[in-house]
């Protein structure tokens, strides 16, 4: 007979119970706490003294009282997070250069800046450096001491053990151990992930994939990747070994990739690409070109910009409705170069995707810009921090 399944604990009923209220505020907004108890199916009586718990340790706070519903009753007075509730400090490490900010518990650009350095310095200590000076920086910004560090990497990251396994533009930073420096040196719990699964995060919490399910996220310019929301959890696989899908096979006879294999989404779907075919076709500034450009090129009716434009357009749908046929995330949050290129680009990815997969009584796949500018990935990161200081599994 197979052995029962033990009880969950109080201590972590409690903890699973807070971390559905917190989600619901995320996903939602300001609630009250009748609102709250109907939305998470937990009752009026434990929302009262988790949500008491909150407010006296500073995260949330009483907004003004709302008027009585037509049946009468107590005016309701909704939470939300707290002025002076603890922030968050969130960086972006990619080759040559930092980004950091300061993100207040309800999604708030507080503060940022930025660093740079010189990438090949074998050891990679200079990339630390600036990491150090750029949080430091912003952590000095706020009122209150920072929950935690959330940083997304600009490559193949190790999440169990916070370091970086490779990171192909800038090899001399393979192994380097972030989390661990900044923990110690900071003296504040550090996470890094991803950069796809960490701009993934920031669209779940703050962006168009809250209260969603499923989504992928797509970054697209001189990289290729995608986080994905399966089930309301980015998906990470072993160690963070999962979500490589720019190094998936599209062209078995295709051009080789940096990362070694033949054919790769990423040998199609890049400024590479973009800027070997452009100056292939003679288009003007081929040597930078990117979709921003490109697209306004095509406007002018420029020779060959719109047949790029179409095919740029048709090598992302490509590995799209791969994932579509796979995960059916249902919408697709682009990022990065392809923003630049606004509904130009927008609409021929969208006729290219569904062109690639059968029609479903689900309906189609969309395809969203993002609406949070390029914050996402410091918001992302400050969800990273959330996700794992409040118990919440995504």
């Amino acid at each position: 007979m197979a052995a029962e399944a033990p009880l969950i604990s109080p201590v972590l009923a409690s903890e699973v119970n807070r971390a559905r209220i917190m989600q619901a505020l995320y996903d939602t907004g300001p609630l009250s706490r009748a609102e709250l108890a109907r939305l998470t199916g937990v009752s009026r009586a434990t929302i009262g003294s988790i949500t008491a718990q909150l407010i006296d340790n500073g995260l949330l706070a009483e907004g003004d009282s709302r008027p009585s519903s037509a049946a009468g009753g107590k005016p309701s007075r909704p939470l939300w997070f707290a002025e002076n509730a603890p922030p968050i400090a969130s960086a972006h490490l990619l080759p040559g250069t930092v980004e950091a900010a300061l993100i207040s518990a309800g999604g708030t650009l507080l503060a940022r800046t930025r660093r740079e350095y010189d990438v090949h310095v074998s050891g990679g200590a200079p990339a630390l450096e600036a990491l150090t000076e750029a949080l430091t920086e912003i952590r000095a910004a706020g009122s209150a001491e920072p929950m935690g560090i959330g940083v997304a990497i600009g490559g193949m990251v190790d999440t169990d053990s916070g370091s970086i396994v490779h990171i192909a533009l800038a090899p001399a930073l393979d192994g380097l151990p972030v989390a661990e420096h900044l923990s110690t040196t900071l003296e504040l719990p550090t996470w890094i992930d991803v950069h796809p699964r960490v701009q993934a995060l920031g669209d779940r919490w703050f962006g168009q994939g809250r209260g969603r399910a499923g989504f992928a996220s797509l970054y697209t310019g001189e990289a290729l990747g995608v986080g994905l929301v399966i089930g309301g959890s980015v998906h990470r696989g072993p160690g963070g070994t999962g979500g490589e899908v720019g190094h998936t096979t599209v062209d078995l006879h295709g051009k080789p990739c940096h990362c070694g294999r033949i054919g790769c989404w990423e040998t199609i779907a890049t400024h590479t690409w973009l800027r070997a075919e452009a100056l292939e076709k003679g288009l003007p500034g081929a040597a930078t070109l990117t979709a921003g450009p490109l697209a306004r090129l095509a406007a002018r009716d420029h020779p060959h910009a719109a047949e790029l434009l179409d095919e740029y357009a048709r090598n992302l749908a490509i590995g799209m409705a791969n994932l579509h046929q796979t995960f059916a995330p249902g919408l697709f949050i682009l990022h990065g170069d392809a923003v630049a290129a606004g509904e130009t680009l927008r609409g021929r990815i969208e006729h290219q995707l569904h062109r690639g997969i059968p029609p479903h009584p689900a309906g189609p796949p969309q395809v969203a810009f993002t609406n949070l500018d390029d914050h996402a990935t410091l918001l992302g990161a400050a969800g990273l921090v959330l996700s794992r200081t409040l118990h919440i599994a995504i």
